[in-house]
């Protein structure tokens, strides 16, 4: 059957389009080397409007080397006007690598018989929590595989009112992130109920044939159910859904044109673009080899792509793990991404055992091995603001009421002075006396950036009394 491309069809087939995807790429072929539109759209994409999936393709298709370097240009410009130089931060949370999926890229898939498989209990949730309070993370995303038996949905809603239920010295866990795997409106609306911040889910790749190839058995199969999940997630009321492709199991260009297409989608049909884009890697991983994946992308081709995404969905939230290396992370960091991870452990329980070899229940390697406090010290000295933020969630700025404050720019006027204030709390809580001592001077300089003189005395006001001793103050 031939589908026709229809951005506000609720069918996965229609709205990711095989026929547009090719169009698209054979039109990017044909006008890589048209100087003339290729500067055009880049000077128009200045206004933060962002651009379609064709004519971003033709800009990642570009091939002269002065437009690809006013590509990062543009990026970099857009990064700072929407989302300036906060980073905010966050960290996995495994609870359970049971599943009944045959993803052949994930060491969870059912045939894996030698990793270790484990769920934790809500007192190991307990543990790992407080573990992760005292790095000082504010921000979780759960992340668990799909077994209706060993992980029904009871079991993710019984763990979140785990998580928030904590409090352990100054610490405490103010937004739950969730990725699993997709589900019913239903079971949305019970997500939604028990107060999950971002709905989370990657398509993985958006070519149906190879999706199929790649999910031979599982309810993950099922490449429409799947595609369709984040429209499922808003009617059951969820405002901020996360979208990505794992780069490297499709040509990257195909993936590529479809995330754009599913975000067009998400703004047209549900009236809320996605609140983050993910821009995950294949990496290796206890029996998967990178290798075996023939389609993997060269760092150029990453930093590329980053910049790309954020220039065609400017408003968009953009993250990054620690899939990746310090040395790739720095590299793209200006270009677009808004949210790394830190101090994670990809294991169910790491935070508190680290795993031998032997015992791995880990879902990839992590190469940024290291801790939130070196990762937050790092950050500041490159000019960052490492941001523990969750004010915007917490004060219903979220969905359509969120994209409408970042769209205008007006974000920052409640983003800055409440990451400094974050900031500040982690300092005083958690951080390292170097850290400390590097933050404290970028608070300083950073208060002198905030142009509204009520909220800058404010925010001062705020940081003395979080010296006294009082926490979690937002605007």
């Amino acid at each position: 059957m031939e589908y026709k491309y229809d951005v506000l069809s609720p069918r996965a087939e229609e709205f990711i389009n095989d026929r547009e995807i090719r169009d698209t790429l054979a039109y990017a072929r044909d006008h890589k080397s048209d100087g003339e539109l290729i500067f055009s759209l880049l000077e128009r994409a200045r206004d933060c409007k962002g651009l379609t999936h064709r004519e971003a393709a033709v800009l990642l298709e570009c091939d002269i080397p002065k437009a690809n370097e006013r590509m990062k240009e543009v990026a970099m410009e857009i990064k700072q006007k929407l989302y300036g130089n906060r980073i905010v931060m966050f960290a996995p949370l495994y609870l359970s690598n049971y599943c009944v999926n045959g993803c052949t890229y994930c060491p969870y898939h059912y045939h894996n018989k030698h990793i270790r498989r484990k769920k934790l209990t809500q007192e190991e949730i307990r543990q790992e929590v407080i573990a992760l309070q005292d790095m000082g993370h504010k921000r979780l995303a759960i992340e668990s595989g799909e077994d209706p038996v060993n992980n029904p949905i009871d079991y993710i809603l019984e763990s979140i009112r785990t998580i928030y239920s904590i409090k352990h010295k100054n610490g405490s866990i103010r937004r739950v992130n969730v990725n699993i795997a997709a589900t019913t409106v239903e079971n949305y609306k019970k997500l939604k109920e028990a107060g999950i911040g971002t709905y989370i889910l990657f398509q993985e790749t958006y070519h149906k044939k190879d999706y199929e190839m790649l999910h031979p058995v599982g309810p993950k199969h099922d490449y429409a159910y799947h595609t369709e999940a984040m429209d499922r997630a808003m009617d059951g009321g969820i405002d901020d859904v996360g979208i990505g492709v794992l780069f490297g199991l499709e040509m990257y260009r195909y993936d590529f044109v479809g995330l754009l297409m599913h975000a067009e989608h998400l703004e047209a049909y549900k009236g809320v673009g996605p609140h983050t884009i993910s821009v995950p890697r294949v990496c290796p991983a206890d029996d998967i080899d990178k290798d075996d994946f023939t389609n993997s992308i060269s760092d150029d081709i990453f930093e590329k792509i980053v910049a790309l995404i954020r220039i065609a969905v400017p408003y968009t939230g953009m993250i990054i793990s620690t899939r990746e290396s310090q040395a790739s992370r720095e590299r793209v960091l200006k270009l677009g991404i808004s949210q790394i991870s830190g101090g994670s452990r990809t294991s169910v329980g790491g935070y508190v055992e680290e795993e031998t070899t032997e015992e791995n229940s880990a879902q990839f390697d992590v190469s940024d091995r290291r801790t939130l406090d070196e990762v937050v010290d790092w950050l500041i000295r490159l000019g960052y603001v490492p941001s523990f933020c969750t004010a915007c969630y917490r004060e219903g700025r979220t969905g359509d009421r969120f994209m409408k404050l970042i769209k205008s720019g007006q974000i920052s006027n409640c983003c800055h002075p409440n990451a400094l204030m974050t900031l500040k709390e982690y300092l005083e809580d958690y951080a390292s006396a170097e850290t400390r001592r590097e933050g404290e001077a970028l608070i300083r300089r950073e208060l002198e950036n905030i142009p509204n003189p009520v909220v800058k005395q404010k925010a001062s006001d705020y940081m003395d009394e979080i010296v006294n001793g009082k926490r979690d103050f937002r605007f």
